[in-house]
């Protein structure tokens, strides 16, 4: 496992103006990560807390459905997280212009 995680860690560091990525495990807790400890787990917490609620949504909507990804964008940042079974990798980078 630690090996697949190693190479979704250097897939998404080779993409341009990514400033952080964290990979969690399904309970939420950092598995590795690029960014700073504190704002790694503020991420986890409110990120976690996002995809469970849209992914509820979204199987509420259509039970046949599913959650594949969520793209925040601000002025500041954009994130993108991608929910899987085994992980919920949250990306973050400087929105393009």
């Amino acid at each position: 496992m630690s090996a697949e995680i190693e190479e979704l860690l250097k897939r998404y560091q080779n993409y341009p103006n990514v400033t952080g990525i964290i990979i969690l495990d399904p309970f939420a807790i950092p598995i590795k990560t690029t960014m700073e400890y504190t704002l790694t787990v503020h991420y986890a917490a409110l990120i976690s807390t996002l995809t469970y609620k849209a992914a509820k949504m979204i199987t509420n909507l259509d039970a046949s459905n599913e959650l594949v990804t969520i793209r925040l964008r601000t002025k500041v940042h954009e994130v993108i997280v991608l929910p899987s079974e085994n992980y919920i990798i949250i990306v973050v980078q400087n929105p393009g212009t």
